[in-house]
């Protein structure tokens, strides 16, 4: 890659596609400037500090995880909170949704350590995907908010039983969820 073209955001999906493929434990300068076909100093130009870098990296992957989920997702709202539910976790069920799944269980694990980086790029992440919800729930929801509220907590919830081999009680959260 050429220097003189090398910006944010030429360097983002490189380093996307590495932290999708390894992870982001044990994230370091040099393995992610290597992927993206730089130096780590550049990297450090670009984005002052390992910190905002990891920060600018974690909202593009966001936003490319609710791109896939709309490019899945069915074009017309759901007809209930359930079925939006079920949608999306059967959606992130799928193959090419699992480096999106194991990176957010990454961001988990930092924020559990108090990792600030984590913390903020987790909450903006939250509240991202609670608006998605809202304009996923059915038009005439009685509370889209607190609908979306319910939802995420649902789906998070039965995403975690199934990473952990509990799949049949995911699926019964997902069930008890009101239409």
């Amino acid at each position: 890659m050429n220097a003189i073209r090398m910006s944010r955001d030429t360097l983002l999906p490189a380093l996307a596609a590495h932290v999708l493929q390894s992870g982001l434990g044990g994230l370091s300068l040099r393995p992610l400037a290597k992927s993206a076909g730089t130096s780590d100093r550049m990297l450090l130009y670009h984005f002052r500090s390992k910190e905002q870098l990891v920060t600018a990296l974690l909202d593009y992957l966001a936003v490319q995880f609710t791109l896939a989920l709309d490019s899945q997702f069915p074009a017309e709202r759901s007809s209930s909170r359930r079925a939006c539910a079920k949608a999306v976790f059967d959606i992130t069920g799928q193959a090419d949704f699992a480096p999106f799944l194991r990176v957010w269980w990454d961001i988990v694990a930092g924020c559990a350590k108090g990792e600030a980086a984590y913390l903020d790029a987790a909450g903006k992440i939250v509240d991202q995907l609670l608006d998605w919800v809202v304009d996923h729930l059915p038009a005439d929801d009685p509370d889209p908010s607190e609908g979306a509220r319910a939802v995420l907590t649902i789906i998070e919830g039965a995403q975690m039983l199934r990473a952990v081999g509990r799949d049949a009680l995911g699926q019964a959260g997902l069930s008890a969820l009101e239409g």
